[in-house]
């Protein structure tokens, strides 16, 4: 199982080493050895939510995501993503962007740290829009319930998320955005660069969300549509295809997935020029890292581990709130990745233990029901 899911992380790894020997010898090794650890740790928490989506899928389509969604995530993310900013933000074309990429690495690790409070405000906005629609739903399964039960509550208020994000927003914009974080430790005011980062950041996860809504609707219209064609079949003896119409359902939630994965990427790329200002040292760590991702992604869902451990959505989600709040503070603070990728961990690691302990708590009631009938069987045998 292990090897069959985790067979193209491996060999994307060996392959990953081996070029970064023969492009930059053994220091570039070592560095995209650290990058793919980088990657891993901050992108748990992308892991399991991803899981929650990809649950829905099949295999063939679970495959798909390991490949094709692999090329996207890897070549678009991390490597094509960054030049298209430093070409926006610095105003220059992106052939111009490439060359600087290649042969001028301090400019191009500048020109991106430059643009760092817009992508923090962009990409911090998103995830808080992600981790407040989450714990404002009122949920069956509760893990901090003396916390969620009264948001869950303030939650049937209309676009309370959306409120609460702008004011974030406008906050972050009055104080951390005033003396804004640039290359070479000088701070400058890119409050209006926030500000519209940020607003963007926003708008882009409403059309995520409304997509996500569309393909949830046409997930449901084709799984019900599938359901009336077997019954239809069985009362005409005749048997029914359901693949064409499980596959357009879930190319729908591939391209979601595809979306919502993108937005965990802002942290991962920034991050990485406190290892390396080499864009292809660094496409080759976060690529191998983005691998482990994915795979760990579908042996999640192979393994049923979210329905074994329930509690694991909501600590992902916790630690996507708190990586929304460090990208927002690293906007004038520098914050060192270890600690954003422990805080990650060691809030995925608590709800996986509080998820063991429910586990064995209903274990244990389980057992004190079937005690007495169990006794009462022996009983009835013994006369």
């Amino acid at each position: 199982m292990v090897l069959k899911t985790f067979g193209w992380s491996f060999a994307v790894t060996a392959l990953g080493l081996v070029a970064a020997v023969f492009y930059g010898g053994w220091a570039a090794f070592g560095l995209v050895a650290i990058l793919s650890i980088l990657e891993i740790s901050l992108s748990f928490d992308n892991a399991v939510v991803n899981a929650g989506v990809l649950k829905k899928m099949s295999e063939f389509w679970q495959k798909i995501f390991l490949t094709i969604g692999v090329l996207i995530a890897v070549f678009g993310m991390r490597l094509i993503f960054p030049v298209v900013i430093v070409a926006v933000t610095a105003r220059i074309g992106p052939i111009k962007a490439v060359d600087l990429a290649l042969n001028d690495h301090d400019m191009y690790e500048q020109l991106v740290t430059d643009a760092h409070p817009a992508i923090a405000a962009f990409g911090g906005i998103f995830l808080l829009m992600i981790f407040l629609d989450f714990i404002f739903e009122d949920r069956d399964i509760k893990w901090l319930g003396w916390l969620e039960r009264p948001l869950a509550k303030l939650g049937k208020v209309d676009m309370l998320s959306a409120c609460i994000a702008l004011i974030v927003l406008l906050v972050t914009a009055a104080t951390f955005a005033v003396h804004a974080h640039q290359y070479g430790g000088e701070h400058v005011d890119k409050s209006g660069t926030v500000l519209t980062a940020g607003i963007a950041g926003l708008i882009t996860y409403m059309v995520v969300g409304g997509l996500s809504g569309y393909f949830q609707n046409k997930l449901e219209e084709e799984e019900e549509r599938e359901h009336e064609a077997e019954e239809e079949a069985k009362k005409a003896g005749k048997p029914v295809s359901a693949v064409k119409l499980v596959g357009r359902a879930a190319f729908f939630m591939f391209l979601y997935l595809e979306v919502l994965d993108a937005s965990f990427s802002f942290d991962g790329v920034i991050g990485a020029f406190a290892v390396s200002n080499d864009p292809v040292v660094i496409a080759l760590g976060l690529g191998i890292g983005a691998m482990y991702v994915r795979s760990l992604t579908v042996y999640l869902v192979r393994q049923g581990t979210l329905d074994d451990y329930v509690y694991l959505e909501h600590g992902a989600h916790y630690a996507i709130g708190a990586l929304a709040v460090i990208l927002l503070v690293t906007i004038q603070y520098e914050i060192n990745e270890v600690i954003t990728g422990l805080v990650g961990v060691v809030l995925i690691a608590w709800s996986f233990w509080s998820s063991v302990r429910r586990n064995k708590a209903l274990a244990a009631a389980e057992g004190k029901a079937d005690a007495p009938d169990q006794r009462a069987g022996q009983a009835a045998l013994s006369k």
